[in-house]
């Protein structure tokens, strides 16, 4: 689904000038004219002064930048809304900080209401140890708690919320003292979010769409499922795209079912949060060998575990082959890629590798991926939906990957370097809120990334952040427009992004920095400088088809 579109003969002539316009034709651009929702003309400012007098609204850009808006090829929204609005517990610094936080939380609710919060991190305390049910019950004063770990693949909740969902006591992944993983905390997520009204959700959502559109982000795919959302969510999220000004929500629907039915929900595909594995913070990536800090402490999950098998993942890409339904995975661990690839294979013999290229089939995450297995991915066609952000928040000799997995391991996730090397299409969200929305932070992120081997040019960094999102969006597939491509040229969509941002320079993988070069013939358009403790450019408008979402431009 897409954000509403106004009559484009009603929206007015806008011209942008006296900035920088980033596009592939014309590299030293400085004025843009859209008409309606769309480019209309792009060039230098003799020419500006050509289409002056047509324009209705003419804006001084006072040395801005417009470059397309950016996508993110993967959120949460309705939980990304949550954080923004309710209680995020990133910043917890232990499990006491925790508390008081949940305290603090809980006084501002009705004796009845659910206590919802994500994002904390035990990883980074000096005890580790989340919190146990009985001290959620105090903190909350006996309501129900429901807070999700960061990566959202475990949970610590309350008593209240355990005593009203009996079975998951029984279930896979209960592992006592309110901490829930895997088939329990799925359960669990379920009747905690069950408890959200229909006017929260919808605040939620607007939240996340308008957080979105301040940071320049002009689409975003929804990965959602009966697990992450439930129907009622999903739904009313794409509803709300197409009723409402702002950033274009393009549904993934992760259910192992007849893969029409994302179409019939009103999504572009049947994947997005589809687990074939969970995640390495929980322990519950499928790993081809042990976890480990799990060996040193006797943890019974050390392998991970996964949750589609190699026949399974196979049927449901051919099905899908047979619809025309783009199909897509959460994989993370390295058995888990070794699962899809072999999925692949079996769905290729199946229907005809050519049908199973023709998918673009999505791999989410797709952080512990070897050569063998990128080659795989390569050859069918898969898109890579990869968060930069993972690396810069776990990564590292002393990050929390590498204490999960030892440093060889862990100096190899995420390889992004590679995947483009072997053609492998690369498109770049956050999975927010596992990490914020932030798109500059995630081409920083993968231009830096913690292992030198696996960086890549702010360029391309960016181009997996603008036109990766959109060409992760199988062609033909219900409400995707075929104008959006997320570059800037004359006939494309007008959606774009002005920023605040210092001098233009052209950045390479090794962090040499080069001022924006004025030789014609090299035709390179420059980006903002993101070596690491420059400032984030700041965004002053963002427009989707002509529309402004988000405004600190003057006309």
């Amino acid at each position: 689904m897409t954000s509403s579109a106004k009559d484009p003969a009603e929206q007015p002539a806008v011209l942008l000038r006296g900035g920088s316009v980033y596009n592939p034709a014309e590299p030293y651009a400085t004025a843009m004219l859209t008409v309606g929702d769309t480019v209309a003309w792009i060039g230098s400012e003799d020419g500006a002064d050509l289409h002056a007098d047509s324009a209705e609204t003419v804006i001084d850009l006072n040395g801005a930048l417009v470059t397309p808006a950016f996508t993110d090829s993967h959120v949460h929204a309705t939980s990304t809304g949550l954080a923004l609005t309710g209680l995020d517990l990133s910043g917890a610094t232990s499990g006491t900080d925790l508390l008081d936080r949940v305290a603090a939380y809980a006084r501002t609710l009705p004796g009845d209401a659910v206590v919802l919060g994500t994002g904390w991190d035990e990883t980074e305390w000096a005890d580790a140890i989340p919190p146990s049910a009985a001290e959620l019950d105090r903190a909350a004063g006996g309501r129900q708690v429901y807070l999700s770990r960061v990566d959202v693949h475990s949970a610590a909740v309350s008593t209240a919320l355990l005593s009203a969902v009996p079975e998951a006591g029984a279930a896979v992944g209960f592992r006592g003292s309110g901490l829930v993983a895997q088939e329990a905390h799925h359960l669990l997520r379920s009747a905690a979010f069950s408890r959200i009204t229909p006017a929260q959700r919808t605040d939620a959502q607007r939240a996340a769409r308008r957080r979105a559109a301040e940071l320049g982000i002009g689409a975003l795919h929804e990965c959602g499922g009966p697990q992450i959302s439930g129907e009622a969510d999903f739904t009313g999220l794409l509803e709300l795209a197409a009723a409402e000004v702002g950033p274009y929500v393009f549904g993934y629907w992760g259910e192992l079912t007849d893969p029409i039915k994302a179409h019939e929900l009103g999504g572009v595909g049947a994947g997005g949060d589809l687990f074939i594995d969970g995640a390495i913070g929980s322990r519950t990536a499928a790993l081809r060998d042990p976890y480990t800090d799990a060996v040193e402490t006797g943890d019974p999950a050390h392998g991970g575990v996964n949750y589609l098998d190699v026949e399974q993942i196979g049927a449901f890409v051919a099905a899908c082959a047979e619809v025309g339904v783009q199909p897509g995975f959460h994989v993370i661990g390295d058995y888990a890629m070794d699962l899809l690839v072999g999925g692949l294979d079996l769905a290729a013999d199946a229907v005809g590798h050519g049908r199973v290229r023709a998918l673009s089939v999505r791999a989410e995450h797709a952080e512990m991926a070897d050569h063998k297995v990128i080659e795989k991915l390569a050859g069918h066609g898969v898109v890579v939906s990869a968060q930069p952000g993972f690396d810069a928040a776990w990564g590292g000799p002393e990050g929390m990957y590498a204490r999960r997995l030892g440093i060889e391991r862990a100096e190899a996730m995420n390889p992004f370097a590679a995947y483009g090397a072997a053609g492998v299409v690369l498109a770049f969200g956050s999975d927010s809120p596992v990490t914020p929305l932030g798109p500059w932070e995630a081409v920083r992120a993968a231009a830096f990334h913690r292992t030198r081997s696996s960086r890549i040019t702010v360029r391309a960094a960016f181009a997996a952040h603008t036109r990766g999102g959109w060409r992760a969006l199988r062609p033909g597939a219900p409400g995707v427009p075929g104008d959006e491509q997320g570059v800037l040229a004359p006939g494309a969509a007008a959606t774009y992004a002005v920023w605040q941002a210092g001098d233009l320079v052209v950045q390479t993988p090794d962090s040499r920095v080069a001022a924006w070069s004025t030789d014609e013939r090299a035709g390179v358009p420059g980006l903002p400088d993101l070596t690491p403790g420059e400032p984030t450019p700041r965004c002053l408008r963002t427009a989707v088809r002509g529309r402004v979402a988000h405004d600190r431009l003057a006309g």
